[in-house]
């Protein structure tokens, strides 16, 4: 039985890149890289399907804060509350636990 070759990230884009181009056609850029022309195919789809995943704006990521954040915010809200009321239980009853 044939050993699978792995094929590397960087190899898997150029082949795609060069089929998006159209310069030359799928049998070629198989024959040049030693693929498929089946896997060419499906390396130039993901390329361009993927595309606008390199576009999208982070900006309205970084404006909003992430869960992690959101739950330390509420939490020292949360004990600064407790705090105000700990504070004026202790005025009301005569400063006791001072």
């Amino acid at each position: 039985m044939a050993k699978r070759r792995r094929i590397s990230p960087d190899t898997k884009a150029r082949v795609a890149l060069a089929a998006a181009r159209g310069e030359r056609t799928v049998n070629e850029i198989a024959a040049q890289f030693e693929v498929h022309p089946t896997q060419v195919s499906q390396w130039k789809r993901q390329l361009l399907d993927g595309a606008s995943d390199l576009f999208i704006d982070g900006r309205s990521a970084r404006g909003t804060p992430s869960d992690g954040e959101a739950d330390t915010a509420q939490l020292f809200e949360q004990i600064g509350r407790l705090q105000m009321e700990l504070a004026w239980l202790k005025k009301k009853v005569g400063g006791l636990g001072d």
